[in-house]
């Protein structure tokens, strides 16, 4: 298990966290968090009191509990209680304090807008166009994230008619077609891109983007036609359609001499952005 140790700024009081490599999760710890949302100078005995509570209680919380070595005020490695991102909201709710209401409040607006967007999908993309202009997308770039949601999409709507399972048969899936088009998995193409949590779509130039929107509605057309069964068949199929998207990609790279697949991430990619907007605004 690959594990790489953090620190995040939170109202400029520190949260020790790490980085899950294997299971590309983040842990953060318990008692960095309830110190800064109650004020207490005793966060262990808080977490103590909260700990039995949530045990006495049955919850599910407790029996998420993560025992992860961090590095601790005298600079020394203990054992320090620790909860994935979901597991960790879902503590806060039981926190009766000022500072956690803002959290329960956004909680409780992002399970109303999920049931609105169960009612009305196209919500979904408004929601999603809103929040790729706030982080500085353009909107060239957006439009084809969108679409690439879309034909995900119908491509998830085809594995369901496969009975495969979403969750981790889906992954299995997707880094077949991945590894068949860009001739790596997902997790070494966001290694690549020095991604972590993010998501790797997020973080594709749009020749990357067309490129894993053909492999992917290359594999549901194939999908349709051949009607597969049980996991590998699927297999086959899931690199029948990236391969398709290969032979572009080479093709592609031979008539420009560089390689589509590229280390720019989502930061890189809004600089350059920024500066070719900014050259047009100089010279034209």
């Amino acid at each position: 298990m690959k594990k790489a140790n953090s620190i995040v700024l939170f109202n400029q009081k520190q949260v020790r966290r790490i980085w899950d490599g294997e299971k590309e999760i983040w842990y953060f710890s318990i008692i960095d968090v309830i110190e800064i949302l109650t004020d207490t100078s005793i966060p262990r005995r808080y977490w103590s009191d909260l700990k039995s509570k949530l045990k006495n209680e049955g919850s599910e919380a407790y029996e998420k509990i993560v025992q992860l070595k961090m590095t601790a005020p005298d600079g020394k490695q203990r054992e320090t209680d620790s909860f994935s991102t979901e597991d960790l909201l879902r503590v806060i709710q039981s926190i009766p304090s000022p500072k956690a209401e803002p959290f329960k409040l956004w909680l409780a607006k992002v399970g109303y807008e999920r049931i609105e967007e169960t009612e009305d999908p196209e919500l979904a993309f408004d929601r999603a166009m809103k929040t790729y202009l706030q982080k500085g997308y353009s909107k060239e770039w957006i439009n084809q994230r969108l679409k690439s949601i879309e034909v995900r999409k119908e491509l998830t709507d085809e594995w369901q008619e496969r009975d495969m399972k979403e969750g981790m048969e889906y992954a299995i899936l997707t880094d077949e077609i991945t590894r068949a088009w860009a001739d790596r998995s997902v997790r070494d193409y966001k290694k690549f891109k020095g991604l972590k949590k993010e998501n790797l779509r997020d973080n594709m130039t749009n020749l990357e983007l067309v490129l894993n929107m053909l492999a992917e509605a290359s594999t549901t057309e194939i999908s349709k036609k051949q009607k597969p069964k049980g996991l590998e068949e699927n297999k086959k199929v899931a690199q029948r359609g990236g391969f398709a998207a290969k032979k572009a990609r080479l093709e592609i790279e031979k008539q420009t001499g560089e390689s589509i697949i590229t280390n720019k991430n989502a930061k890189l990619l809004k600089s350059a952005q920024k500066l070719s907007l900014l050259f047009f605004r100089i010279f034209w």
